[in-house]
Parts: structure tokens; C-alpha cells; sequence
């Protein structure tokens, strides 16, 4: 093989590389890898606890979980009431109400200067 044959080679298969992860980023992003339409198991929330434990509040349907996650296994720890449907403004205003964000103390640190 001479030299332009090594390059073709090359070429053709840098081409290949190229189309197949530009299928599969465009399989990801139409969302045909999900599957269904809703999901009925989503993460509200998680608490790092240590290198290889968390805490979790997972919804399933109709039933809040709090879970205790390590790396042998996840242990139920309570059940919640399902929550009622929110208003996401109201939702939003508490959250930045309650505790103070980067956005309010980067704020408060230039009102110093």
C-alpha cells in the first residue's frame, strides 16, 4: 500500500466515526431511546451523604419514596403522600425566598464594594 492508499483508508473510516455519532446524537435528541411518553418513576430529589451514600425522594405514580442509597443496595425509608400539582410560580418564589442562591449573594458582595 502506498502512501494514498493509507490516507483513503484513514479518511473512510474518520467518515465512518463521523456518521455514526451523528446517528446516534440524532437518535437522542428526537427521544426515541425513552421509549413511552410519560414516566412513572422520577427523581425529586437526592442528597449526597457520604463518598458511596445518598438519600432520594423518588415519585412512583401516585406514592412518594424517600430512599437510602448505597453501593451494596437502596433501602426504603419512608413513604410520602403524593404531592398535590403545584403552581410553578408559586414554587419558584418560595424556593428563592427560602434560602438565599448564588444570585442574591453575589449581589449582596458587590453592594459592598
Amino acid at each position: 500500500m502506498n502512501e494514498a492508499d493509507v490516507l483513503r483508508v484513514i479518511v473512510s473510516l474518520v467518515f465512518i466515526l463521523m456518521v455514526i455519532l451523528a446517528g446516534a446524537w440524532a437518535v437522542r435528541r428526537s427521544g426515541l431511546i425513552r421509549g413511552g411518553g410519560q414516566q412513572s418513576l422520577r427523581v425529586l430529589a437526592s442528597r449526597s451523604l457520604g463518598a458511596r451514600a445518598s438519600i432520594a425522594i423518588v415519585e412512583v405514580e401516585d406514592a412518594r419514596l424517600v430512599v437510602g442509597v448505597t453501593s451494596q443496595q437502596v433501602t426504603l425509608l419512608h413513604t410520602l403522600p403524593p404531592s398535590a400539582p403545584e403552581d410553578p410560580d408559586l414554587a419558584a418564589t418560595q424556593s428563592a425566598g427560602d434560602a438565599p442562591g448564588f444570585s442574591s449573594a453575589l449581589t449582596r458582595a458587590l453592594k459592598r464594594r
